[in-house]
């Protein structure tokens, strides 16, 4: 992973201001520097442009929302999560941990909300900045394809600091885990156009949808949980930056993301953008699309990288479907598939300005998936293989063993060869690539 993060120093060398009591939460984050920087920058900006009044950054419209959050005690995350145990640990990254917790109602009454409680680690390398970006951008940010953050807790106590967040539960985990994960079912087609859909629908609000642009930073298969419908929403938001304000076409900083997903242009001079948010929606389109990382480490030399990869299958050419994940058994809309694939071509241009806005993405998504709708089979839905009768090609094969012009003999073995693979044929019967090959052997 490629992490470049900023070297974070306390504002206030005051101890006994920036302490409180052990076990005592404090009431709301601080803001940070860099907040306070982008603060000075807008309004340089709005000065330089004659204009009157400024769109509020963050920091702002949180004041007016923080009552929202809870401010959870220490305790009551101990105690929702059984003091940290680690069975019931779900989830960790650079931030820390994540834990699934149990938060009882304040009256007693009724059934504990579900929960999920990440911790920072304290030693690790998004710190307590990266902690207050994610609570007040959550503590502003409201859409259904979001994570929902239902508090904090921060307390600097005798044994350090400590800060945790407290989401909503999203029992199916993230986009990652069902795309690569080849113990769990395969996510069908019409599933995962509406996942990305609802993605790009997320990242539309980000861009469009508020009073400033917020830049994700961020955006990969992973940070893509799913509730237990299946609904996308986007998380960890300790890397976003609001955007550009006034005449400036970009924010400068350090970059930071994660391998594979970062623009390159951002990657090279550090200018960000939404754009460069885009760029990384196209990667996981790719994901999508092929059920593979954008680095594959145990493929061979020529399909590690899948940018590189897929450029030698163009939407339009016969060889297009060599990318698409084979685990879709052809159940898709190839004509879905080439829009979407020439979607993600554009969200990848190299010159960022001609990269599509994400209200045009949402848009494209909705007429791939008008497309495909009618053409796209959910094996969830469907009974198991071991429930499937044979198919009509295996029983044409099954009558033409059997056919008169074949010797006796003939006859008696294959139709004891035919029986043996009979249960490697009902595994195979929704291959059709297999038919021919297996015709040509059961009528030799």
């Amino acid at each position: 992973m490629m992490k470049c993060f900023y070297i974070f120093k306390d504002k206030d060398k005051d101890k006994s201001k920036s302490k409180s009591k052990c076990g005592a939460a404090k009431s709301a984050p601080e803001l940070s520097e860099r907040s306070k920087a982008d603060d000075s920058q807008r309004n340089r900006a709005a000065k330089s442009t004659g204009s009157m009044s400024s769109p509020r950054s963050i920091p702002e419209m949180y004041k007016e929302k923080e009552q929202n959050l809870k401010v959870f005690s220490l305790s009551e995350l101990q105690e929702a999560t059984n003091n940290f145990n680690r069975l019931l640990k779900i989830g960790e990254g650079g931030f820390g941990s994540v834990y699934k917790g149990s938060i009882k109602p304040a009256d007693g009454k009724g059934h504990p909300t579900i929960v999920a409680i990440k911790k920072l680690n304290a030693h690790g390398l998004q710190g307590h900045k990266q902690w207050v970006a994610e609570v007040q951008f959550l503590g502003v940010l409201d859409h259904p394809n979001l994570v929902k953050l239902l508090g904090y807790c921060s307390v600097d106590g005798e044994r350090g600091i400590q800060r945790l967040l407290v989401y909503e539960y999203m029992p199916n985990k993230s986009l990652e885990d069902h795309l690569f994960n080849r113990a769990k079912p395969t996510v069908p087609w019409i599933t995962r156009l509406n996942i990305i859909l609802g993605a790009a629908q997320g990242m539309a609000y980000l861009h469009e949808g508020l009073e400033v642009q917020v830049i994700y930073r961020d955006f990969k298969s992973s940070n893509v949980l799913l509730d237990k419908d299946f609904n996308p929403k986007l998380s960890d938001f300790g890397l976003a930056r609001e955007g550009p304000t006034g005449e400036r076409t970009h924010v400068s900083t350090a970059p930071v993301g994660t391998r594979g997903y970062a623009a390159p242009e951002y990657v090279e001079t550090g200018h960000l953008t939404v754009k460069s948010d885009i760029w990384s929606f196209g990667v996981v389109v790719y994901e999508i699309l092929t059920g593979r990382r954008t680095l594959e480490r145990n493929l061979p030399a020529a399909e590690r990288k899948l940018l590189e990869w897929v450029r030698q299958f163009p939407a339009d050419s016969k060889k297009f479907t060599m990318i698409i994940d084979p685990r879709l058994q052809n159940q898709y809309s190839l004509d879905a598939a080439r829009r979407i694939a020439k979607l993600a071509d554009s969200c990848l241009n190299k010159n960022a300005k001609d990269r599509p806005s994400m209200s045009q993405v949402v848009e494209i998504l909705k007429l791939a998936i008008d497309e495909s709708k009618g053409t796209s089979f959910d094996p969830r839905s469907a009974p198991s293989l071991r429930t499937i009768p044979p198919t009509k090609p295996f029983r044409s094969l099954e009558a033409a063993s059997t056919s008169r012009h074949t010797p006796h003999m003939a006859q008696a073995s294959i139709s004891q060869l035919h029986s043996l693979l009979q249960p490697i044929v009902t595994l195979l019967d929704s291959c059709n690539s297999c038919l021919p090959f297996l015709s040509r052997f059961l009528q030799a």
